[in-house]
């Protein structure tokens, strides 16, 4: 009877796991390696596997997941429009041979993302914490009319506790400020936290909240933007969250080198309204209608050519990732590449390889210290393919190495929220600015070659002498790599 019974169990566990292979071949339509990787898991993990999918292999419907009928009255759709027809018909004033050089790259933003061209920016670089988040309390204090904060993670540790008592000092102002937050990178962190603040009026939301304590079926789904935006004139966009990891108080990480940047100029419009989307999403009853004092009249502040390009799970095309494969191919000189996980699809990896047989000087760098196991052994099996291509791949050994960073001839580059990884490129809702202007491309440049020196080279002859558990640790990682 007791044989009968843990028979039916295994035989429902089995159907239950083909039907789902089934779904996830014919009926969700994914990447192969993907399709496979998680076949793998539902059959070498029967009952764990299927909660495990659920929690993290679920497609996310994206009709109206972001709207905002304000977008149409800052004349979006017009510039865009402009814009393209302008560079179709050589007329559009590229003020800088910068720009006009990745007239494609450019093209490709404006069409398929919305992601308007702007030159007239002023950028600042930051790859200490303190450094940044000095400025940015500098910038909190002098903030007049309203204050917009969003990271993926937000602790209420000393450095968080040091921001948090800065908003409400603006709050008790009558500065109105709004924090969001991603349930899932900040999951000790509830609104609850911010009472004192909502009391002042200020507005504290969390992107996908979970349903249930520690279950969220849309966990695998994560807002990884960090943006802020003062004024409506003044950005911030980077890999720093917030927490005292970020300024280098935690032992198991050690120094934190991560680059930020702060924005002045027409580029804080496209991240104002990123925002802003970002937030109706997350809001049931405190939308943010349009209004001019987010989008005031901005004198010219530099000659930074900018473009904030978005990406997400909602996105048609994967187009930071797209962005990323045509920077790279674009180049005639070098490549560099810095990413704390660096686990490319097959496209990436071919524009790589691609780039090293053309003799492409091409260099990525890698942090020495894990934060994701899985992620850190998947990284060190793929840069070994690179090595053997003609790469150069460097260990950062100064701490933790966090930036997302990629420049190319000393002439364009990109900094964001998009790790080399395919969660940055599919799952993840990232952010990055394309830059074109030399001095900031060549300054990026400096800081990597800076970084060099804190680095020790992984040669092929180092790399083939690894032990036997790492290539073990290695060829596991690299098997589920799809779906990390």
């Amino acid at each position: 009877m007791i044989a009968s019974f843990y028979g039916i169990i295994v035989s429902g566990i089995l159907i239950l796991n083909i039907s789902l292979a089934i779904a996830l071949i014919f009926l969700e339509r994914r990447d192969a390696s993907a399709t496979w990787a998680w076949i793998l898991v539902l059959f070498f993990i029967p009952i764990l596997g299927f909660g495990i999918y659920l929690l993290f292999g679920r497609k996310l419907r994206k009709k109206t997941l972001f709207r905002w009928e304000g977008k149409n009255k800052i004349g979006i759709d017009k510039l865009i429009e402009f814009q393209m027809e302008a560079i179709e018909d050589d007329s559009f004033d590229f003020r800088l041979d910068d720009a006009m050089h990745y007239k494609e790259l450019i093209v490709m933003h404006l069409h398929n993302n919305q992601a308007v061209l702007t030159q007239d920016n002023k950028v600042e670089i930051f790859i200490d914490g303190r450094e940044k988040f000095d400025a940015l309390l500098h910038d909190i204090e002098h903030a007049k009319d309203h204050i917009h904060i969003q990271y993926y993670i937000f602790r209420l540790d000393s450095l968080g506790q040091q921001i948090y008592q800065a908003l409400l000092a603006k709050a008790k102002q009558g500065v109105k400020v709004r924090i969001l937050y991603d349930d899932t990178g900040s999951r000790s962190l509830r609104k609850k936290h911010f009472k004192e603040l909502i009391a002042l009026g200020g507005r504290v939301e969390a992107f996908f909240p979970s349903i249930f304590p520690l279950i969220n079926p849309r966990m695998n789904y994560r807002n990884h933007r960090k943006i802020v935006v003062i004024d409506g004139r003044i950005g911030y966009i980077g890999g720093f969250n917030v927490g005292d990891e970020y300024l280098g108080l935690k032992k198991k990480f050690g120094y934190w080198r991560d680059t930020h940047l702060r924005i002045e100029g027409s580029s804080v419009h496209p991240l104002q309204t990123r925002f802003i989307l970002d937030w109706n999403q997350a809001s049931a009853e405190h939308d943010i209608e349009y209004s001019d004092i987010f989008f005031p009249a901005i004198p010219m502040k530099g000659s930074v050519g900018l473009q904030i390009v978005s990406s997400g799970p909602d996105s048609e095309w994967e187009q930071i990732k797209n962005g990323y494969l045509k920077l790279i191919m674009m180049a005639k000189k070098y490549i560099y590449i810095q990413s704390p996980y660096f686990i490319p699809d097959a496209s990436f990896m071919d524009t790589l390889r691609i780039a090293c047989l053309s003799g492409i000087d091409v260099r990525i760098m890698i942090p020495n210290k894990p934060d994701h196991i899985f992620v850190y052994w998947a990284t060190y099996s793929y840069v070994g393919d690179l090595i053997r291509a003609g790469a150069k791949v460097y260990i950062y050994q100064n701490g933790f190495l966090h930036t997302k960073m990629i420049v190319i001839d000393d002439e364009a580059s990109t900094v964001g929220t998009a790790n080399i990884d395919v969660r940055s490129f599919k799952l993840n809702f990232e952010i990055n600015a394309f830059i074109y202007d030399r001095e900031t491309s060549h300054q990026l440049a400096e800081l990597f070659e800076e970084d060099m020196k804190l680095s020790t080279e992984m040669t092929m002859e180092i790399y083939e002498s690894r032990s036997r558990i790492i290539k073990f640790k290695e060829s596991l990682a690299r098997l589920i790599s799809p779906i990390l």
